[in-house]
């Protein structure tokens, strides 16, 4: 994969991904890449230094990573769970009342199954997955 670092004509900046760099060039004169603030299509490829990593370097960088997901996760789960209602297993029923209009329009989470969350989705409702709860170290072997 090729990491790029593109602009759009408003000096959006944003990056993307490629197989290879032939990809870019096809998929921007066609107007299939979009700038995430703006949606332009007119887009360029912005000046970039290489990154250059080495074997023990890479190993630290994912961890990091892997740490600060782990953070971001964890608080997006939290303020879930201390600002939405809770709901429980009529999340699928709820959800799809309030994007009809029939309940009261507020952030919800719960349970559904995974044939209500297609259906959900299917129809246009906005659901997205909660978070993992953090791993309790104590409890593992």
């Amino acid at each position: 994969m090729i990491r790029y670092a593109l602009i759009c004509e408003h000096e959006h900046g944003f990056e993307g991904w490629f197989g290879a760099s032939a990809d870019f060039d096809d998929q921007a004169t066609r107007g299939l890449i979009a700038c995430p603030a703006c949606a332009s299509v007119h887009i360029r490829k912005a000046i970039m230094a290489p990154a250059v990593v080495g074997g023990r370097e890479l190993a630290s960088v994912d961890r990091n990573a892997q740490a600060e997901i782990r953070q971001a996760l964890e608080a997006v789960r939290e303020h879930v769970e201390t600002s939405f209602d809770y709901v429980g297993d009529a999340f699928a029923s709820e959800a799809r009342a309030i994007h009809e209009g029939r309940s009261e329009e507020r952030g919800i989470f719960g349970q559904a199954s995974r044939e209500d969350v297609k259906d959900l989705i299917a129809d246009g409702v906005p659901v997205l997955p909660m978070p993992p709860k953090p791993i309790d170290k104590e409890k593992l072997n």
